[in-house]
């Protein structure tokens, strides 16, 4: 239970606005409006727009595990159109980690939805609403939270700004306490994209150039005309490796219910959530050693499920002793301080 003393944070997201500074950042300005993502269906065929999406996608959990390192999540809220198939590809994410969505419906043929004008409202509500309220997380970029930013310090808030590189206003940045570049957070990884190679120009037939001796311009016109053979429908093992990948990380993404997932399945996810809750430590405190009751605080904020003697270990010291390959433990007295080996 969260003592008096214990920041408490509020986490306000402008989905519509991350979605389309992260593809514009990636596929270049103006992007996400050219290829017409917002009305890609959500089951249609591969093509060339579903395929930079895919690229473009957004680690939700990376940006409520890095607003979780200044205390405890109190209420989180996503602002966008959920009938949007772009959008509605997130609900899922969003909903498992109790992130409430909030629908905005459009209000013009534009499609703009009015979503920082009913965030920045519910800010400012819930800030004389919820007097315990010390940390409010604004993610997005865009230079209209830049009065929000500096009603929220006024109010006694401490701002903290999340958005994407290139799509930033360096007038909001300044008027948070403290802004987070998107590609900096703990566990996003460098994308690679991989665009489709054009495919090579056929090379002319040399008989099509010119008719053959003894030939007639109708033999000729005849041999322009022949039908060249379909091509054959690729094997099932000559399909793009992107598409495999992405179809083993979907059936990684749907064994991760923790009823459905196996005992190495649970240890592997415990594993991987001490890795990033001790790089969010490691980069926010900037300290070498971190103490190991830090250290489980901000994993069981990260994932409130977290407890090492389901896991078979009686101590949480146990549960670190058993991952020696990833965290060092030095003993100082009565404390147990951890550090991640590759740091």
């Amino acid at each position: 239970m969260p003592t008096d003393s214990e920041p408490r944070v509020a986490v306000y997201i402008d989905f519509d606005n991350i979605l389309i500074s992260r593809y514009d950042q990636l596929h270049g300005r103006g992007a996400f409006h050219a290829d017409k993502v917002r009305t890609l269906p959500a089951d249609g065929r591969e093509s060339k727009a579903r395929t930079r999406f895919q690229q473009a996608t957004v680690d939700l959990g990376a940006i409520i595990d890095y607003a979780s390192s200044f205390g405890s999540i109190v209420l989180s809220r996503a602002y966008a159109d959920w009938s949007v198939p772009a959008h509605a590809a997130y609900r899922d994410q969003l909903l498992a980690r109790a992130v409430d969505l909030v629908q905005m419906f459009p209000t013009t043929r534009a499609l703009k939805n009015g979503a920082d004008i009913r965030l920045a409202v519910d800010v400012v509500e819930d800030l004389f609403r919820l007097e315990d309220i010390t940390h409010v997380v604004i993610v997005a970029g865009d230079s209209d939270y830049i009065a929000l930013a500096q009603r929220a310090k006024r109010l006694g808030s401490y701002v903290v700004g999340i958005g994407v590189a290139g799509s930033t206003s360096k007038s909001l940045a300044a008027a948070c306490d403290e802004f987070a570049d998107y590609d900096a957070l703990p566990g996003i990884e460098p994308v690679q994209l991989d665009e489709p190679e054009p495919e090579p120009a056929a090379e002319p037939d040399p008989a099509a150039k010119a008719p053959a001796k003894g030939r007639g311009k109708r033999g000729a016109a005849q041999s322009q005309v022949e039908p060249e053979p379909a091509p054959l429908e690729a094997e099932p093992e000559q399909q793009p490796a992107r598409r495999r990948r992405r179809a083993t990380s979907e059936s990684v993404a749907a064994s991760q219910d923790e009823v459905a997932m196996t005992a190495d399945q649970r240890g592997d996810a415990a594993t991987g959530l001490l890795e990033r809750a001790l790089r969010i430590l490691h980069q926010k405190t900037d300290d070498e050693w971190l103490h190991a009751n830090v250290v489980k605080e901000q994993m069981k904020r990260m994932d409130p499920v977290f407890n090492e003697k389901s896991l078979g270990h009686k101590t949480f010291t146990d549960f670190v002793t058993a991952r020696d390959s990833l965290v060092d433990i030095r003993e100082e007295g009565q404390a147990r301080l951890l550090q991640l080996k590759d740091r």
